[in-house]
């Protein structure tokens, strides 16, 4: 028979043994460690954040008191089984040495608390049921769970039933009894935007538990407009105090911002843990906190990283993880992983696919936790000023025994890859360039036919498509691969001046605010109705492909040169109707313009024969420039030759 302790009442002496113990009593002194506070959202956060912190019914609104404290109403059910409430039990068994956690609550009402565990397969397990009994005075209420079962994926969380009166709940955290030691971080910020790096600062400096842990933040200020003149930055500065040190220097990208950072932390600085943050986020500063104790808890030093949510539809979150395929060499959704999921229509609780844990190999750097260790025995960046550095990092570090693991609930809000079409612009040459870099250093297989096949099929669908600039800019990214690693350093400035003065001899690269300052197109959507709808049998895409690839042969119409045969929606902007056309007005993904497109035939001839004659090569010197890469590793990420870069 279960024995029933009722909160607001003197507990009876804990029973041992079992999953889970509980115990109410008045608030006392805790020890332990904190592992993951109960937070709520912050004023100044959209409603669309809620669900990702309460799971309520559509009848129900609890009253949020602060980042700490909430009041559940009247006759309400209200569950903490969220994104950023339940626990990752999951994660902690299996790279740490937590197991047994801790839930504390400080309570005051009429009703009930319940925790819950979910197996790998989503399905939901009650553990322990509380009676809260106690309208007036605060008490504590502590439940304690074994992670045993946890192996494989699951999550813990509880819920909040109310009587005839409300139930508030306020300093909730998961714990462990173990004593983990303190450990500081550094935080670095690389910016080209800094509105963004303000908002950031004022976040970070905002919360005293997360003051309590960082010890530098680091600004690698690269912008033209810089940090210290951008409005609201003095207030800033004063929240983080002599923690913050600003860092200007030209733009070295990504890399030599994130690189800025490490170098930094790591030279002039003891931190013990390093978190690299972009700037163009939005934050969520408990992020900081969970990856930090998370790191503090492993049984061996490895990374950190933090989910990415969206930043215009702040309930979804962009994947839960990541991988880099060798064979393909790309990065991919990890097996078994969620990716665009909306927990506004779909909760935590409710996703059966959200509770296996993911293994990953990479974690972006729009938010990623490196223990000092790691960085030391790891190295720096490579100098690839944007594109595939976090991915190259991340497999670096596991060569030498350090894995990565995406964190559930240690999140920032970011602009996700989806929305965007960053493989077409200027960012295709550090796609393109950087990509054969890391499979010439990392891929344990020989990827020439691979290679070879993908980007031809790319390039053509690139022609075909008008977009002579990418094509341009991808030929380039070989040549300077096959150049060698000697240039990598001072391409860190001159790169994207190099491709941004190529991109201005091709009419696809400019853009104008809206397709109305061309003339009207000759004809409408309707007329090229039949073309939109993608080919999908081999035989047929063969056909449209060879189809298109004579169509871009001949002449263009003359007039197609100066008015637009058609406006073609970003999403519709596909190589089986544009191969057809002579010319097209093309919104851009992200919204920021509109294209011209006209097709060349000659540029058409000359980019294809260049194509060929590059990938051909690459194929017969690909064995030389892994060796000649895999050569010149050790000096590329040395903390020495990154020093040359920022004294230089």
């Amino acid at each position: 028979m279960t024995e029933q302790t009722t909160i607001g009442q003197q507990a009876p002496a804990a029973k041992r043994g079992g999953s889970a113990e509980r115990s109410a009593e008045k608030p006392a002194v805790r020890t332990g460690t904190v592992l993951q506070r109960v937070i709520l959202p912050r004023d100044e956060d959209p409603l669309d954040v809620r669900p990702l912190y309460l799971d309520e019914s559509k009848n129900s609104h609890s009253h949020v008191s602060g980042r700490t404290e909430v009041t559940v109403p009247r006759s309400a059910k209200v569950s903490f089984g969220t994104y950023f409430n339940a626990f990752p039990a999951s994660y902690w068994k299996r790279w740490t040495r937590v197991d047994q956690v801790v839930l504390r609550l400080t309570v005051r009402g009429s009703g009930r608390i319940d925790v819950y565990r979910s197996k790998p397969n989503g399905d939901t397990v009650h553990i322990e049921g509380l009676p809260v009994r106690s309208p007036k005075a605060w008490t504590t209420a502590e439940v304690k769970v074994a992670l045993t079962p946890f192996e494989d994926g699951g999550w813990l969380w509880f819920d909040v039933f109310t009587d005839d009166s409300t139930v508030d709940i306020k300093d909730g955290a998961w714990t462990t009894p173990l004593e983990l030691p303190r450990q500081s971080i550094g935080v670095a910020i690389t910016t080209m935007r800094p509105v963004d790096a303000v908002i950031a600062l004022r976040t970070l400096g905002e919360d005293p538990a997360v003051l309590s842990v960082v010890d530098r933040v680091f600004v690698a200020d690269q912008g033209n407009v810089r940090v210290r003149d951008t409005e609201g930055f003095a207030e800033a500065a004063a929240g983080l105090g002599d923690r913050l040190h600003v860092i200007e220097q030209e733009n070295l990208g990504g890399s030599g911002g994130f690189g800025r950072g490490m170098y930094e932390s790591i030279v002039n600085s003891d931190v013990d843990q390093i978190m690299l943050m972009d700037d163009d986020i939005r934050l969520e500063p408990d992020a900081l906190l969970r990856s930090n104790a998370f790191a503090r808890a492993a049984t061996q030093p490895l990374i950190v990283g933090s989910h990415m949510l969206n930043l215009q539809a702040r309930s979804r979150l962009h994947s839960f993880g990541e991988v880099i395929d060798l064979g393909s060499c790309y990065w991919r959704a990890a097996p078994g992983a969620v990716t665009d999921h909306d927990f506004g229509s779909k909760t935590l609780r409710k996703s059966k696919k959200v509770h296996r844990r993911i293994d990953v190999t990479y974690n972006g750097w729009w938010m990623c936790l490196f223990p000092r260790e790691v960085v030391q025995r790891t190295g720096m960046p490579l100098p690839l000023f944007i594109k595939w550095d976090d991915a190259e990092y991340s497999l670096r570090a596991q060569e030498n025994g350090y894995p990565t693991v995406s964190l559930p609930g240690s999140a920032v809000w970011h602009m996700p890859w989806t929305d965007k079409n960053d493989a077409t612009d200027w960012q295709a040459y550090f796609h393109t360039r950087n990509r054969l870099i890391l499979a010439a250093l990392h891929s344990p297989y020989d990827v020439r036919k691979t290679l070879v096949q993908q980007g031809l099929k790319l390039s053509l669908r690139h022609l075909l498509s008008m977009e002579y600039s990418t094509v341009a800019l991808q030929q380039k990214a070989i040549e300077d691969f096959l150049a060698g690693p000697d240039r990598l350093f001072d391409s860190l400035r001159t790169a994207l001046p190099d491709v941004q003065a190529l991109r201005k001899n091709y009419s696809d690269a400019k853009t104008v605010p809206s397709a109305r300052e061309f003339p009207p197109p000759t004809f409408d959507m309707v007329r090229a109705e039949h073309m939109l709808r993608p080919p999908v049998n081999p035989a047929v895409i063969m056909v449209k492909a060879f189809e298109a690839l004579l169509h871009n042969l001949k002449d263009p119409d003359p007039d197609a040169v100066n008015r637009p045969q058609i406006n073609v929606p970003a999403t519709n902007a596909r190589w089986f109707l544009l191969g057809n056309l002579d010319s097209a007005t093309v919104s851009n993904a992200d919204g920021s313009g509109v294209s011209f497109r006209h097709r060349d035939p000659k540029e058409f001839r000359e980019l294809g024969k260049r194509v060929l004659a590059n990938y051909r090569r690459l194929a017969a010197e690909w064995p030389r420039m892994k060796r000649v890469y895999r050569d010149a590793l050790p000096e590329l990420t040395s903390v020495e030759s990154w020093g040359k870069v920022f004294t230089k």
